[in-house]
């Protein structure tokens, strides 16, 4: 099948649903399947308010319409409620072409970390974005039961792996500070509630692995933080496997990579309560935890110090790339079996 994919998220952006599009389009190619991803990169941009590192596309409208067409693809999926996204959807409706869609993020609570926007009306914006699509893919129960409390429909699963061979148990000299060593990785960025885990009075070293916005004041504010900026491939994978606790202070993640990238390299993690961790740490009954999730993060961290290495990688390997883009392919909705359909819109 020919899959095109737009996404207001794609390189150089460095997070969640760019590594989660990049993995699954490449495990899609080795099922025999031909993707395409529209991204930024072939429009106009300008900075996003508040967050420059993001480009946002502007007068996409017209292009956005050409490049689908040349695509003449069997399915559309529209991965973000961007400008882009907009304009694939608006492109889908004027000419009834189905679509399929994914809510990556918690995009009203992103708002409302940064404007004084009433999460009702966000939400509202959110659900007729998506209303249309003939399937959104979630990537937990969690967010499945939370969008549906809030009137969305054709709501299926879409989950997530992780790369267990580069994100593996490692020689823990890689991060040479006092023990223990509690690392957070992804964006500093004030949607990520990153300051929930720099104002912690801990035993040991916060090691911060990421770029974003807010990173200067937190450097300036927190001089007790390792910072150590975004590091990529083994680098990344060494610092996970270094840490002796992973902290994830995020209240907004629909899911969050970074928690499987930790299990993975054997280390626990501590969290907060609420979607995304609860999915991603839960374990058969009777199972020992992998996790620890408590409102008092620091009570949560200390815990989790006790989580054998071992019993966080077994967790860890239940998940794979290649499930995960098979259940996203199950997901789609072709649009013909006859090649050069939207040729004829």
């Amino acid at each position: 099948m020919k899959i095109l994919i737009v996404s207001d998220a794609w390189y150089p952006q460095v997070n969640g649903v760019v590594r989660t599009l990049a993995t699954v389009r490449d495990e899609l190619v080795q099922l025999g399947h031909s993707v395409e991803i529209i991204g930024p990169d072939r429009f106009r941009t300008v900075a996003m308010p508040t967050y420059p590192e993001i480009r946002l596309a502007v007068g996409a409208g017209r292009k956005m319409a050409d490049l689908i067409e040349a695509a003449d693809p069997g399915a559309i999926h529209i991965a973000t409620e961007g400008p882009l996204g907009f304009a694939a959807r608006s492109w889908c409706l004027k000419h009834d072409i189905p679509f399929t869609t994914a809510y990556h993020t918690r995009f009203p609570e992103y708002v409302r970390d940064r404007a004084p926007i009433p999460l009702a009306l966000s939400y509202a914006l959110v659900r007729r974005f998506h209303a249309p699509a003939f399937a959104v893919m979630v990537a937990t129960k969690s967010i499945e039961d939370a969008l549906t409390a809030k009137g969305f429909r054709n709501i299926r699963r879409w989950s997530r792996g992780v790369d267990t061979g580069l994100f593996r148990p490692r020689d823990k000299s890689f991060l040479d500070y006092p023990r223990p060593v509690s690392l957070y990785v992804g964006r500093v960025a004030v949607e990520k509630n990153l300051e929930a885990f720099l104002k912690l009075d801990i035993p040991g070293t916060k090691v911060v692995v990421g770029d974003g916005p807010q990173m200067e004041e937190y450097r300036r504010r927190y001089g007790d933080v390792k910072f150590e900026g975004a590091r990529h491939g083994e680098d990344l994978a060494a610092s996970y496997a270094a840490a002796d606790v992973f902290v994830f202070p995020s209240r907004t993640d629909t899911f969050g990579l970074v928690l499987l990238e930790a299990l993975a390299s054997g280390v626990p993690v501590a969290a907060y309560p609420v979607p995304g961790p609860l999915d991603v740490l839960e374990v058969p009954e009777g199972a020992d935890p992998v996790g620890c999730m408590d409102e008092d993060l620091g009570k949560a961290i200390a815990s989790a110090l006790k989580i054998p290495p071992e019993r966080c990688r077994e967790h860890a390997l239940t998940y794979s790339w290649r499930a995960s883009a098979e259940q996203f392919l199950s997901n789609l909705r072709p649009l013909s079996q006859t090649a050069g359909y939207l040729r004829a819109v």
